[in-house]
């Protein structure tokens, strides 16, 4: 079997996959979909991740096993509980590390950078899930029955995020456009942290391989803060243009689409993250392992080029 198996074909999914695969691994992507990246290395699988034995046959034999599963955001209270339980069992069966990758919905809203000892003060139940699922991988792995440990990042952006990320889907083709561009919640001059796909890649890999993971949560290593603001002047530089406006929706927007839409419904629960700053600290992780997050430029020019494809191949279609 192989060394390595994912559960999820997502953006983070895939990118670990081929990380992985360049470090001279064998990597398995397991999904309700069985996609992932086609390459020599990866060997993609449907499964479905509620699906503990077969979770736990699939993995005899890996070294670990990494948690990229991204239910719909309006059903994590009802998806993830299963799924949790599932990958938790697959790991204490097969003796595979288990690396989770995480969010930062379990600190809640907070008066400074984050940290990995930043206190867990969740302001709803997506951040009480989030902190349910790693603090029971916390208790098994102090218990001696697996080993886990946890990534966390903040807003991703780059490749395949395009329909996830506020960054890629909000800022980028508006500012390729030199359109005025709308933050569905939040203030547009809050610095805010922003984590690019092939940095959370390195990092999952580096905990998957690295014994100084295990029992830990580790930050993802991140450039410094930007606003949207920011965002878009920087994207205006990278295009050579003037840069586009950007402007908040007004919170009733967001209350009245919520009633029909459970995506915004469930903005709710987030719009600290974008009214205050919101700051991720990955100095940590950094000095732990020698992570080091790609600059932010090189990162934003990737992903501006990754957007003009991607509405490229929409035009085609």
């Amino acid at each position: 079997m192989a060394n390595h198996v994912i559960v999820g074909a997502g953006a983070v999914g895939s990118a670990t996959a081929v990380e992985l695969v360049d470090r001279g691994h064998d990597v398995v992507i397991l999904s309700r979909s069985g996609g992932g990246p086609d390459r020599p290395g990866i060997q993609r699988l449907r499964l479905d991740a509620t699906d503990a034995a077969a979770l736990s046959a699939a993995a005899v034999g890996a070294q670990a096993i990494y948690n990229c599963v991204n239910p719909p955001y309006h059903r994590w209270p009802t998806d993830w509980p299963p799924i949790a339980d599932a990958l938790l069992r697959a790991a204490e069966t097969t003796g595979a590390g288990l690396v989770t990758m995480g969010n930062l919905y379990g600190y809640g809203k907070v008066d400074g950078p984050m940290t990995e000892t930043t206190p867990e003060h969740p302001n709803g139940v997506k951040g009480e899930v989030r902190n349910k699922m790693w603090n029971d991988a916390l208790a098994a792995t102090r218990a001696g029955r697996i080993r886990a440990t946890e990534a966390r990042a903040s807003d991703f952006f780059g490749v395949g995020t395009g329909k996830t990320s506020y960054l890629s889907l909000a800022l980028l083709p508006r500012a390729i456009k030199g359109k005025r561009a709308f933050m569905p919640v939040g203030d547009v001059d809050a610095p805010h942290s922003w984590s690019y796909i092939p940095d959370v890649a390195k990092t999952l890999a580096t905990l998957g391989t690295d014994d100084r993971s295990w029992g830990e949560v580790w930050h993802v290593p991140t450039s410094p803060a930007r606003s949207p603001r920011q965002v878009m002047a920087d994207a205006a530089a990278i295009l050579g243009t003037k840069a586009a406006p950007v402007s908040a929706l007004p919170a009733w927007t967001i209350w009245t689409g919520g009633l029909f839409v459970p995506f915004l419904r469930e903005l709710r629960e987030t719009r600290h993250q974008f009214d205050r700053p919101f700051v991720l600290d990955s100095s940590r992780s950094q000095r732990t392992f020698g992570l080091t997050p790609t600059p932010w430029t090189e990162a934003l020019t990737a992903a501006i080029e990754d957007s003009r494809r991607s509405a490229e191949a929409a035009a085609k279609r």
